[in-house]
Order: structure tokens, then C-alpha cells, then sequence
């Protein structure tokens, strides 16, 4: 496990377009949610401890926040050749234990995760209405082995925030956690 920490993509980018399968092949793109309120995008995956510590703050998240208008998506970028437990089958076996009621899709080409300058899982980043950027950042401050409880706090605020029109405070503590596999000669070099 290669502990790595997000690349903090500048406040107010556009959210870089995505067209993605979910899990069970339908197409997901960021335009079907150009009407939401707020659109939450995080690149995760199904094997890092740092997405499995949070697994069940994302599916309450995606439970309290879809029906309030937010688009939700998940995206796994890893190179399944190398991390078969990231393979679409394996997502939809994931998402369906997981309880996650957001669309989880998966990026086999990785251009998306290089679009967005992902560089961990979980990476997340939240746009607002326009689909700028106004919060890349943890979760909240639980990690794997501590006993500080999963609360999606940081997040949370974020998404408080957006919802009611109030800025998002732009000191944000990044994401942390496992980096995501690229393939072999796709490395990006942002890093």
C-alpha cells in the first residue's frame, strides 16, 4: 500500500467531462447531472483500506444527500489486470454489499482520473451548481487502525454548504490514501 495524498486540483475548475459505464453498463455522463445542485465525484476503488474504513459513511452519504438533488458518482480507475478485485464484476458485487445507491463506473482507459488529477482513493471533489470546484478534500479525519469514528464531517460541511448557496471555506485538508494503480506507461505526470 502506497500511502499518497491528492493532487488538490484548484478551487473552481470545471468539472472535467466524464461519459462511464456503471456497473451494469449503462452510460453515465457529468452532463445527465447539469440540473443538480451540486455534483460529488470520487474516484474509490474496492480493495484500499482507506475506501473500505469510510465504505459505509459513503453509502449513509449517498442515502442522506441523493434525495436532496445531489449527483453522486463513484469511479474506479485501477488496472484491473494487475488488481482483479477492481474489475467491473467485482464493482457491482461491491456496490451491491456496500449499499451504495450512487452509480459506481468504472474508467478503464484512466483518461478520466488523469482529466481530473486523481491520484488516490478515496480522491473527492464536489462542484456546484455551475460544476466548479469548491471542495477537494477528506472525508474526515478517520483513517484505517484509529479509533476516530467515520462521520463524512468535512464533506458534510462542504455539501451543507452548496446546498444552502454559503461559500465553502477554501482551507481544506487533502484525501489520503492508497494510489490509484495506473497501468503500465500510463503513470501521469502530475505527481
Amino acid at each position: 500500500m502506497s500511502l499518497t495524498p491528492s493532487t488538490m486540483l484548484p478551487l473552481g475548475t470545471t468539472a472535467p467531462d466524464f461519459r462511464l459505464p456503471d456497473t451494469n453498463g449503462k452510460i453515465v455522463a457529468r452532463d445527465d447531472f447539469k440540473n443538480a445542485p451540486a455534483l460529488l465525484v470520487i474516484f474509490m476503488c474496492n480493495h484500499c483500506p482507506y475506501v473500505k474504513n469510510i465504505r459505509a459513511g459513503l453509502a449513509q452519504l449517498g442515502r442522506d444527500y441523493l434525495p436532496k438533488g445531489v449527483a453522486i458518482v463513484g469511479i474506479s480507475s485501477n488496472d484491473v489486470a494487475d488488481y482483479p478485485a477492481d474489475s467491473p464484476a467485482k464493482m457491482k458485487e461491491e456496490a451491491q454489499a456496500a449499499g451504495y445507491t450512487f452509480p459506481y463506473l468504472y474508467d478503464e482507459t484512466q483518461a478520466v482520473a488523469r482529466a481530473y488529477r486523481a491520484a488516490c482513493t478515496p480522491d473527492i471533489y464536489l462542484f456546484d451548481r455551475q460544476q466548479k470546484l469548491v471542495y477537494r478534500g477528506q472525508f474526515d479525519e478517520s483513517r484505517p487502525k484509529t479509533t476516530i469514528p467515520v462521520t463524512g464531517k468535512d464533506l458534510r460541511a462542504a455539501l451543507d454548504a452548496v446546498l444552502a448557496n454559503k461559500p465553502v471555506p477554501a482551507d481544506q485538508q487533502p484525501s489520503i490514501g492508497c494510489n490509484i494503480k495506473w497501468k503500465a506507461g500510463n503513470e501521469p505526470d502530475y505527481f
